[in-house]
């Protein structure tokens, strides 16, 4: 999501950081977290936006099933969208991994946030061959060479996206290796993805409760489309039939069987819009940069997640929201006071840059 300069703060003091953790739940106890049991909605189906979890601690003031989201992965600790990123995410112990699609040349699907590889997050790894635009070089090709949706999904594997680009907003981003992920930090397919949290529920290197996590984690995941211009990711869509790129999403998503954990969050109505008329059993997320609760049609019809921007949030608005059977969720919440006013007025789920500051470690 383009949610940067807009967070509130970081976590870094240490009392804040021990205060959050004896309130928060922890994936030892909601190791049935999220939405991801047997019998989730059948497609076709209108399905409910809150997932099954276990009862919290006594001592936290989240409910059953509140939704601890990783952004970008975990983009405080390690590079956005990157293996390493959603790994740092699943050891912090979020509920859900939230993540930005983009088209690549070939017809996959693709994490990335941004519509082209720029210098600021993405070198080239050593021995990429010629005709791979180097961000690095000034003298490159024009930026439609650089376009996710100009380059296939071996093209893109080649850059490593293990850089900063704003080193004050994420002063803790680390692109060492990790454990299971290693330095792979390239940009990868949303099955590469499905295929490591795979791995990860598998690994002797995590706990069991990780494990637990991650085999019932939720994948939020945004359609870049620019609600402004409905071609932007370059494969004709018309702004009301569903689009070749959602068409996939939704293909990937049912053969790997994550209907019922996954979530397609857009800013762009229209994307939704045409994902709801092509498959109204899919769970959809409605992003907002206000605090206005203004809902697409089919929200009148089946329940969705409203995702506002969180200094919008007010009590009149989660009111209004879970009024019509909706679930509240903001972004992006990296401060303890703005996460505790959020808790306060009721939210379902906070979205933020830094879960391991908003779950309770093991």
């Amino acid at each position: 999501m383009s949610r940067g300069g807009v967070t509130t703060g970081t976590l870094g003091s240490v009392n804040r950081k021990m205060l959050l953790g004896a309130l928060v739940l922890t994936v030892g106890v909601t190791g049935a977290a999220c939405v991801g049991a047997a019998g989730g909605p059948a497609p076709g189906t209108a399905p409910s936006t809150v997932p099954t979890t276990a009862a919290p601690p006594e001592a936290s003031p989240y409910p059953a099933g509140f939704d601890v989201e990783g952004h970008r992965g975990a983009r405080g600790l390690k590079p956005e969208n990157t293996l390493p990123a959603f790994e740092a995410g699943l050891d912090a112990g979020v509920t859900t991994l939230e993540l930005d699609l983009h088209y690549s040349a070939d017809g996959e699907i693709v994490i990335w946030h941004d519509p082209m590889v720029d210098a600021s997050k993405c070198g080239l790894k050593p021995g990429a061959p010629s005709q791979i635009p180097d961000p690095d070089d000034a003298g490159s090709p024009e930026d439609d060479a650089r376009a996710i949706r100009s380059l296939s999904v071996d093209d893109l594997r080649w850059f490593r996206c293990n850089r900063n680009p704003d080193p004050d907003a994420f002063p803790d981003q680390d692109p060492a290796p990790t454990p299971l992920a290693g330095d792979e930090y390239g940009i990868v397919t949303l099955d590469d993805l499905f295929d490591f949290v795979d791995r990860y529920a598998d690994s002797e290197t995590k706990t069991d409760a990780q494990r637990a996590g991650a085999r019932v984690v939720q994948f939020n995941i945004e359609t870049k489309r620019d609600r402004r211009d409905p071609a932007a990711i370059g494969d004709g869509f018309d702004g009301e039939t569903v689009g070749p790129f959602e068409q996939r999403l939704l293909q990937v998503v049912d053969e790997r069987g994550l209907r019922d954990r996954v979530i397609i969050q857009s800013f762009d109505i229209r994307s939704l819009q045409a994902i709801d008329a092509a498959d109204p059993g899919i769970r959809l997320a409605v992003l907002t940069a206000t605090g206005h609760a203004a809902l697409p049609a089919f929200a009148d019809t089946r329940p969705v997640v409203w995702s506002p921007r969180a200094s919008t949030v007010d009590a009149a608005s989660v009111d209004a929201a879970h009024a019509g059977g909706h679930t509240v969720v903001p972004w992006t919440v990296n401060d303890v006071e703005e996460a505790e006013r959020l808790i306060e007025l009721g939210v379902d789920g906070l979205i933020t840059d830094r879960p391991d500051l908003l779950v309770a470690q093991q």
